[in-house]
């Protein structure tokens, strides 16, 4: 590796640009749900591809670095939220443009707009979940979090954007 500007430049361009390319959307996908804000993602991304810079290993092991990649934004989320500079924010209405949507169904839009009001907690479970397709298992893993934590999670959350969407109320499972 070559050291620019005290940043660690991969000798192989070319493979960390297919790695960024495969990855960048997940990744700010994730910044945007978790922080709301468009311009905060995208420093968070960038942020999170400085890292991976440093690790070659990821850029070959989609599976890996998919986990790693959201583990480590997720935690660099944590530090921006407490940032003081966050205080200041505003928050961007139109949030499929910044997500890549192209004119999503009206269900589909009062969907994400509900998910997106959730509370930090259940909005990124939820969109891990039912957006990235992870399990419980794997969400738990990333998150730091209990398999059942996560579970409690997503029941919390199905049950609120129920009453939001004005669905029938969620019923309980056979707890």
């Amino acid at each position: 590796m070559q050291t620019i500007g005290g940043v660690s430049v991969p000798q192989d361009e070319t493979a960390f640009a297919q790695f960024y390319a495969r990855q960048v959307n997940t990744v700010y996908r994730i910044c945007y749900v978790k922080l709301k804000n468009q311009m905060d993602a995208e420093d968070v991304t960038q942020e999170v591809f400085l890292r991976a810079m440093q690790q070659p290993q990821l850029w070959g092991d989609d599976a890996h670095a998919k986990a790693w990649l959201i583990v480590t934004a997720s935690n660099l989320c944590k530090n921006a939220v407490q940032h003081w500079s966050r205080s200041k924010r505003e928050e961007v209405e139109d949030w499929e443009a910044f997500l890549g949507a192209t004119e999503p169904p009206e269900e589909e839009s009062a969907v994400m707009t509900a998910v997106m009001q959730l509370p930090d907690p259940y909005r990124i479970v939820v969109y891990l979940f039912y957006f990235e397709g992870y399990s419980g298992m794997e969400i738990a893993g990333m998150l730091g979090k209990k398999e059942s934590t996560v579970r409690s999670l997503l029941h919390r959350a199905k049950k609120r954007l129920s009453k939001v969407l004005g669905g029938e109320p969620y019923a309980k499972s056979g707890r």
